[in-house]
């Protein structure tokens, strides 16, 4: 052990790591076992999770920023320190940061005993072992860390010029067909070709994989930015004719002017350029885009939606509801069903449209517990109408990812059984858009409808996807017609006489029509005339609650 006698003290030490601290990325420590006192750089408050740079009950406030499942380890390990068992620390284990991430540190100290032989201080330094590089030794460049630094350094003046961010298209195949070093080869021959143009004051940083953000303080602006991505482009074209076309590949590229956004901290740039190399690739790759705040702020909706309707599922469908809309029958106009509506409502955010949450749930394959939710709700609808107006039908949409990625049609049977009701009292409704390529797990689905006595519809018909074939292969039972074909046929003489030979070609297969969308008496009149068999809107009314339909309607 060492012994410090009369020569240190924990104010000395707190001014040598006060002084060091400039000069170096890891973080000096004093623990003053005698007193029970602890003082760390003042960076590492900055960065982790602890109450300040000093603090007492060292070993009890550790287990505020020690990674939960790591603290035993460190607690028996200082204790080792503190009763004179050791008198080496060496941990490799996790401190939370300041957002609660989980951070790799190793920790090393050395005891060092005072004139009586006993442990009286720990010191040593602690430093992040899952740390990026500051360079990258394959490419030549800076690395991600070493942008880090610069972004922070500018933080106080600001940045005005550009970042763009470069990614090579489908870099994957490449390792994949040509192996990995071969790869290597490429993000080599790439980060020569983007430095083979680079101008004063710009400089080529390595990030990620096969990307790379160059970084314009310069005070140049979205033209100059995209006239680089086009060198860069040019560039790479050569380097690849040089190499006789082994290999061609394309890079695409995000934009980000920094007088055109509200944050230049390190991990909103990263964010914004991310969202903008995305947005480039997934418009076809090989081409530029530049951050559009409209367009960020609406995937931050949908993330935040995402996650709302996700929670809304694991609380019970908590925020969704189910509201039923009349159908009539054109002669006559008495009740003949009514249609399943999902809707969807958070304190957060308010009412959300259907055309806006249904597309989150279908990507996310959330579809399919909503969707079985909505069948149960339009099954007891149905169950409880029986007894007021016998026979009277339920209809309910099915998205396509319901048909191939569950089995919904096992979902209905069982709940047809479970509710004790005729299968043809139930109507399952198809968006024609969603089925624009039938395939033999789809024909399968309609075929099984049939089979079991119950009822289809093609919904949706004449928003632009229109193939009359459908209705040879899935042969539904009455199609209905979207109010914005009904609006147009209302207002243009060609589109009324379209409609009604549609309405009589329909008729001539043995099939029925829904016209959906009547809003008055005299939309309703014109309509009639062409021969529907079925009304809906809101001329007979909008979509409501079970309780209120029930009420309206029973």
């Amino acid at each position: 052990m060492g012994d410090v006698r009369e020569y240190l003290t924990y104010e000395f030490a707190k001014a040598v790591i006060d002084d060091l601290e400039p000069c170096m990325d890891d973080f000096l420590y004093v623990y003053d076992i005698l007193n029970d006192r602890y003082s760390i750089s003042a960076t590492a408050a900055e960065r982790f999770k602890m109450p300040a740079t000093e603090f007492s009950n060292v070993i009890e406030t550790h287990e505020k920023f020690v990674y939960p499942e790591d603290f035993p380890m460190l607690r028996d390990d200082l204790k080792a320190m503190v009763s004179g068992e050791k008198d080496f620390h060496n941990l490799h284990y996790r401190w939370l940061g300041k957002n609660n991430e989980v951070i790799w540190i190793n920790c090393r100290g050395r005891v060092m005993t005072g004139a009586d032989g006993k442990p009286a201080f720990m010191v040593g330094c602690i430093n992040e072992i899952g740390d990026k590089q500051k360079a990258d030794n394959l490419s030549g460049l800076l690395g991600e860390a070493a942008l880090h630094q610069m972004i922070n350094d500018c933080q106080e003046e600001g940045m005005h010029g550009f970042m763009l961010r470069i990614g090579l298209d489908e870099f994957k195949k490449i390792n994949e067909r040509k192996g990995v070093e071969y790869g290597d080869e490429v993000l080599k021959q790439t980060a020569v070709a983007i430095s083979s143009v680079l101008g004063s004051g710009q400089t080529v940083y390595r990030i990620v994989s096969d990307q790379f953000v160059i970084m314009d303080t310069t005070g140049a602006g979205q033209e100059q930015a995209m006239e680089l991505y086009r060198r860069i482009a040019r560039a790479i074209v050569l380097s690849i004719r040089r190499n006789k076309y082994e290999v061609f590949y394309t890079i695409s590229a995000g934009i980000i002017c920094f007088d055109e956004v509200d944050s230049q901290s390190y991990s909103d740039l990263m964010k914004y350029s991310e969202f903008a190399l995305d947005g480039a690739k997934n418009e076809g790759r090989n081409r530029c885009k530049v951050f559009d705040r409209e367009e960020y702020e609406k995937f931050l909706r949908e993330r935040k939606l995402l996650r709302l309707l996700r929670e809304a599922v694991n609380k019970g469908y908590e925020g969704f509801n189910t509201h039923f809309q009349p159908i009539v029958r054109a002669q006559g106009r008495e009740l003949s069903s009514a249609e399943t509506l999902l809707r969807f409502y958070h304190p957060e955010i308010g009412h959300v449209s259907p055309a806006e949450f249904i597309p989150l749930l279908e990507e996310s394959g959330l579809i399919i517990p909503v969707g079985r939710w909505v069948i149960k709700q339009s099954l007891q609808l149905c169950s409880a109408m029986q007894a007021i107006v016998p026979g009277f039908k339920v209809s309910f949409n099915v998205s396509y990812i319901q048909v191939i990625k569950s089995d919904v049609l096992s979902d209905i049977v069982k709940g047809l059984k479970e509710y004790e009701l005729d299968p043809s009292l139930l109507i399952v409704e198809l968006t024609e858009s969603g089925f624009i390529e039938a395939d033999d797990k789809f024909l399968s689905f309609c075929s099984g409808l049939k089979e079991h006595g119950v009822s289809l519809y093609l919904d949706d018909f004449g928003t632009g996807y229109s193939n009359f074939h459908y209705l040879a292969e899935i042969t539904p039972k009455t199609i209905k017609v979207d109010r914005t074909f009904t609006m147009k046929a209302l207002k243009n003489t060609y589109e009324n006489s379209l409609l009604k030979h549609i309405i009589d070609m329909v008729h001539g297969i043995e099939l029925e029509m829904c016209v959906e969308g009547i809003e008055t008496e005299e939309e309703l009149a014109n309509i009639t005339k062409l021969g529907p068999d079925y009304i809906q809107g809101y001329y007979f009314g909008k979509p409501c609650p079970k309780e209120e339909f029930m009420e309206k309607y029973a």
